[in-house]
């Protein structure tokens, strides 16, 4: 069932592949400023995608194995993937305490956080799905163009740490035992709850691409009063 999900979200998938932002990872032309950014904002979605996972396994009529398994996710999104970050943040000498959450950071959160808390459990498995699934088709495309490039570029040794751990084993076999969850929930949902599903997958395989035009583009929230005033100054 949760095939269906991602094939209809292909189109938008088959572009988040090419995204200018991953692929500039890979051939090493990525500014760090923009990966910086990109990893504070992450680590702050990493927060609430994490409670997200806890939220689901201690829902209401969740079996006990499927309320470990969803707890272990969300130790996981708080360790290995902040670990990963906290390198980073070790390395550059910042961190991500007080950091503003950006505008799609925001709206990522918030939707994800709305389903999780206010939709069916199944749902809530749905919109959580393109954070392990996306990341992992990603860093395998972004594995198999850096073997094609091989040593005709050079990287920073941050991006092929992320590149790692997205594309790698361990994280797969995180991803596959995940997509397990949503196919169990969807076989038992009735027809609606499955279109349901399958809107929130899609809504949030949209986001992930979003997330990565934010950091593209350094995203700031518009300073409002001051372009008002600007524009007075100017009248």
């Amino acid at each position: 069932m949760a095939q269906q999900f991602w094939d209809a979200a292909a189109p938008l998938i088959k572009v988040t592949e090419k995204h200018p932002f991953l692929v500039a990872m890979v051939d090493g032309t990525l500014d760090l400023e923009k990966f910086r950014y990109y990893v504070v904002q992450d680590a702050l979605y990493l927060k609430d995608f994490a409670d997200a996972l806890r939220r689901l396994g201690n829902n209401a009529g969740v079996s006990e194995s499927d309320s470990k398994k969803l707890i272990h996710f969300s130790d996981g999104a708080n360790k290995a993937e902040l670990d990963l970050h906290h390198s980073f943040f070790q390395t550059w000498e910042i961190d991500a305490e007080g950091a503003t959450p950006m505008p799609n950071t925001l709206l990522y959160c918030s939707n994800m956080l709305r389903v999780v808390t206010t939709c069916t459990h199944a749902e809530g498995l749905a919109t959580l799905l393109p954070c392990f699934w996306v990341y992992m088709h990603v860093g395998k495309c972004m594995l198999k163009l850096r073997e094609e490039l091989g040593d005709s570029v050079t990287r920073s040794p941050v991006f092929d740490a992320w590149i790692d751990m997205y594309g790698g084993d361990e994280f797969e076999k995180e991803v596959t035992d995940y997509i397990a969850l949503v196919d169990a929930a969807a076989k038992a949902a009735d027809t609606e709850t499955n279109e349901k599903m399958q809107k929130h997958f899609l809504m949030s395989c949209k986001l992930e691409h979003m997330f990565w035009d934010q950091a593209e583009n350094l995203m700031e929230w518009p300073d409002i009063v001051g372009d008002a005033a600007d524009a007075a100054d100017e009248n």
